[in-house]
């Protein structure tokens, strides 16, 4: 099953590559060489895929640490999972901020398995205990989610009274879902919309994950509803509404830190109170500052832990 995710984390193939080569020669300026290249068994090791919205959620973490007296080094921007989960794995990375829905398919798949059916927070949490790997564990996941999701103009929510996709039935007729295309072969697609709530969906191919192309479609009226994921700051900035999804559709993808077993617990705890304020409207907040305002993600990490009196 192709996840937002994923898909997210195809444009950065070639950065993964490229870090696999540099791994391959053992450079000293490689982030995913050997327990980052320090080679103080005291320093926290964070790493984040090639993804904003993660870069600025390993900076929380990293900063947070820091902040409680903790050497750390930050190996950021590493690329998609086949490129920094074996470092996870060997303890060369200990921190690295994950997507429980997506880490657990990504972990059953790798062992020849089927995609799990767990769609709730809890249940995908555990069985992703069971799915990792013993030297490493799961800190409790955020509230924040990125995750596909059903989205509508504020205006087409207003007109129908829209809260939650089981209210799509008061448009009538066949939904038109602004979507890349394989939403329309995904559980969560026009398949699971039908047996969850009855309502008969097809998929308006848009080819940009959620970007001004499939916000057009709704915008303009081409679609009535779009995937977009849940934590992206155009929800924000182009007033969208994001339905509820009370018979949990599209699998939780919760922010979920993955860490070494033997983390200190000190560290851990410092990581857990960032994770306690990460709602979704939060994380949004953040993905705004970092992609309208240009600010860097170390800059609107510091800023959300000082408003939050963690630094």
């Amino acid at each position: 099953m192709i996840t937002a995710t994923t898909r997210r984390l195809a444009a950065t193939i070639a950065v993964a590559s490229a870090a696999a080569v540099a791994l391959a020669g053992c450079s000293s300026s490689d982030p995913l060489s050997s327990g980052g290249g320090s080679g103080d068994s005291d320093t926290i090791v964070v790493g984040s895929q090639a993804y904003p919205s993660n870069e600025i959620i390993a900076e929380l973490y990293a900063q947070e640490l820091e902040n409680e007296g903790f050497t750390v080094k930050k190996q950021l921007n590493i690329g998609q999972r086949k490129a920094y989960w074996p470092e996870i794995e060997n303890g060369s990375i200990d921190v690295f901020p994950e997507y429980n829905g997506n880490l657990l398919n990504f972990l059953l798949q790798s062992d020849g398995e089927d995609t799990t059916t767990e769609t709730t927070t809890e249940g995908i949490n555990s069985a992703l205990a069971d799915a990792l790997p013993s030297d490493v564990k799961a800190l409790p996941s955020a509230d924040a989610s990125d995750a596909d999701t059903y989205t509508v103009t504020q205006e087409t929510a207003d007109e129908y009274g829209l809260k939650s996709i089981a209210d799509l039935e008061k448009i009538g007729g066949t939904i038109s879902i602004a979507a890349n295309p394989e939403f329309a072969t995904a559980a969560y697609g026009p398949t699971g919309l039908k047996e969850k709530y009855g309502i008969t969906g097809e998929v308006n191919q848009q080819n940009d994950s959620g970007g001004p192309l499939t916000i057009k479609a709704i915008q303009d009226g081409d679609s009535q509803v779009a995937d977009i994921y849940s934590a992206s700051a155009s929800i924000k900035t182009e007033n969208l509404v994001t339905l509820e999804d009370p018979e949990h559709l599209v699998p939780a993808n919760n922010v979920t830190p993955i860490v070494s077993e033997d983390l200190d617990a000190k560290a851990a705890d410092a990581i857990e109170r960032v994770n306690e304020l990460l709602t979704t409207d939060a994380l949004i907040e953040l993905n705004r500052q970092n992609s309208v305002e240009q600010k860097s993600a170390a800059s609107v990490a510091k800023a959300f832990l000082q408003d939050n009196d963690l630094l």
